[in-house]
Formats: C-alpha cells, structure tokens, sequence
C-alpha cells in the first residue's frame, strides 16, 4: 500500500490510500442501473479520474475543491490511468496531511511577477490609462496575485490568474510595439491587466483558495459585466474622459470575443480585437501545456476537451 502517492507517481496496479484534493464529483447511473461515483483528485503533481461502484452517498459535487481521503487501485482504462476506490470520505479536522502537497500552484515567483506587473504598468505613457490601473491594482492586488484564473479550463491553480494575466501583458506589450500606428500601448495593457480582474467576485472558493463554483453575482452577471461595471465605477472617480472609459469597457466586455463563448459584445477596435486573441492564445497555450506535460516524446495525449482533440508530443 503506497500512502499519499504522488499522482504522477502512480502506476497501474498500485493499491494508494492517502489525501487528495477533489476536483470533481457525480453520481451516475451504470446501464444496469447501479449508481456510482465518477470524480477527479488531484495534488500538487497532477490529477486522475477516480470511480467508486455501488456507490451508497457521501461525497458531493459540493465537496468539490475539499480534501478527500481515498483507498482504491489503479489501473489502466483506455490508455489512461484511473483510480478505482475502495473508500472515500471527506477528510476532517483531525487528518493529518500537508496543503503544500495538495494544493497545485503556478510555477512562477509570484512577488517578482507582481513587481514585473507594477513595472509595465509604470511603462504605460498615457497618465489617465496608467492611474486607473495602479488604483485597480491596489485595489485587487492580493486576490489577483493568489486565485485560481478558472475552475478547471486553464490556470485552475494557486496564482493562476496572475500567470495568465502577467503572460498576456508580455504579449500586449510585444504587439503593441509591433503595430505603433494601430495600437494605442497604454489603453492594450490597461484592457489585458483589468480584463479578468472581476472573476474574484464570480468565483466562490475553497478553505485552500481552489474555485469550487460560481457565487450568485457570477451566474447572474458574469465577470466581464462586473469588470465593466467597477472599471467604469473607477475611472469616473478619477475623472477620465468618457471616450476612454468606453473603450475599456468595451475591451472587458468583448474580450470573450464572441456571443457564443460569453461576449457580451464582439471586438470592434484594434486593442479590443487583440484583447481577445491574446487571451485565447495565452488559455490554450496553457491548456497544451498541461495536457502534455505528463505525456511521452512521440506519443499522443488524450482526447482534450477544450481543444476537441488529441495533441502529439514531439521530441
């Protein structure tokens, strides 16, 4: 019996007991009528879809983003790894075990981006764009360094969102000095810092800090309308003109770039156009990189959801 097994450790026909994290959880009926439980754990390394057969209750999909602590085997099912419990429960105040081994964080040096962060935004040369956002960034500063950018899609780990936010302002800021005569640089970086800025008043979060849902300002107005809505609230209050109050509205607005992916407008200027790209770029850039960093050179990964494919690991 191997006791808290890193995931990446686990290999088929190991028995595992030990603490997790659960991402995921649902009963679900088998073509027999049986229930059972279908979830994902993860830790720090990794994660790995768990089943438990005639599965009596217990665990929720309100458990998500707690610890559990599981017995069961793994085995191999369709090319991937899967764990098949024999027990799982939440774990309680008297369990013993470490949050740092659970708790999956971006592999970035969270103080040296945020000062990295700071740094462009003192770059910006329009006065009126770079006020509005050191006030917001004063404001947001320890969320936006800590919460998780997503659920699961991409970054759904500790400083995820500053990973991605720091990423894309790299970006923007590349592209703003490859198209000085389209691109205004201030109004691109001030969109790319404050577009996601909102997403800890949508998210709800876990005793750990892991998004375990959405609260009910989040399904009912979503971030890019809360984002709006405070980034118009700030900028009134510093007095910018109402041109550029609309523009930045607009980029957070339409940086879905889509109604069918969440936009509530589409991208109709050239920093809201980029907006959009940079962020899709940077999430499934992300998304690539999770999914094959557990994959062998010259094999293939499985089916990605997001991408609605399979991607190939080159040597």
């Amino acid at each position: 019996m191997e006791y808290n097994c890193a995931i990446r450790d686990m290999k088929s026909g190991m028995e595992v007991e030990g603490f997790y994290l659960l991402k995921q959880a649902a009963a679900k009926t088998t073509t027999a009528g049986k229930l059972y439980l279908a979830a994902t754990i993860e830790d720090k390394t990794g994660s790995i879809e768990v089943k438990k057969w005639d599965y009596q209750g217990g665990i929720e999909q309100e458990d998500t983003g707690h610890v559990v602590k599981i017995r069961g085997e793994v085995s191999e099912y369709r090319g991937a790894l899967q764990l098949t419990l024999g027990r799982i429960r939440r774990a309680t105040e008297s369990d013993v075990f470490r949050v740092t081994d659970l708790v999956p964080t971006a592999p970035i040096d969270r103080d040296g981006t945020m000062n990295a962060v700071r740094a462009m935004i003192a770059s910006m040369e329009d006065g009126d764009y770079r006020a509005l956002a050191e006030i917001m960034l004063e404001e947001h500063g320890e969320a936006f360094a800590s919460i998780p950018a997503a659920k699961s899609m991409h970054h759904a780990f500790l400083s995820g969102l500053l990973m991605h936010t720091y990423n894309m302002l790299l970006t923007a800021d590349f592209l703003a000095k490859l198209y000085p005569g389209v691109v205004n640089r201030s109004l691109l970086l001030t969109g790319t810092l404050l577009h996601d800025f909102a997403k800890s008043e949508e998210f709800a979060f876990s005793e750990l800090g892991l998004v375990t849902g959405y609260t009910t300002k989040g399904k009912l107005l979503g971030h890019l309308v809360m984002g709006a809505e405070e980034v118009r609230k700030a900028a009134e209050g510093l007095g910018l003109p109402e041109e550029k109050i609309m523009l930045l509205t607009h980029m957070i607005l339409s940086h879905h770039g889509e109604p069918e992916f969440g936009a509530a407008v589409i991208p109709r200027f050239a920093e809201a156009e980029l907006l959009y790209h940079i962020d899709l770029i940077d999430s499934r850039m992300e998304i690539v990189r999770e999914n094959l960093e557990n994959v062998e050179p010259g094999a293939f990964s499985s089916k990605i959801f997001a991408l609605d494919r399979d991607l190939y690991r080159h040597e």
